[in-house]
């Protein structure tokens, strides 16, 4: 039993092994996946609208609550940001007229 399962794996092994040159070589694309690889037909713009609007009525939209709320995050969270990029320019402005002389103020 077992030598007979290890010729069947063996079997199965060879059949994925290149050809040797000159021979041409195995893909080992399947056709399902050759039509995978064909272009879509285009749709037209009157089909293109209406999935359009058929994906923006399933958007949940924010509440006020919500919104407010992302709101003062996005703008806590670029102040933030703008601190730190500021600092590090100033850092680094003062930094490079110390090593390359010149007045920092």
């Amino acid at each position: 039993m077992a030598q007979q399962h290890q010729q069947h794996r063996s079997s199965r092994t060879r059949q994925h092994q290149p050809a040797a040159r000159g021979q041409g070589e195995v893909t080992g694309v399947s056709e399902q996946n050759a039509v995978r690889d064909e272009k879509p037909a285009r749709t037209s713009p009157v089909t293109f609208y209406r999935q359009v609007v058929a994906e923006l009525r399933k958007v949940v939209y924010p509440t006020q609550e919500q919104l407010v709320t992302y709101f003062f995050v996005v703008m806590v969270f670029v102040l933030v940001m703008m601190a730190i990029i500021a600092s590090l320019d100033l850092g680094l402005g003062r930094l490079a007229f110390a090593v390359f002389g010149g007045n920092a103020e």
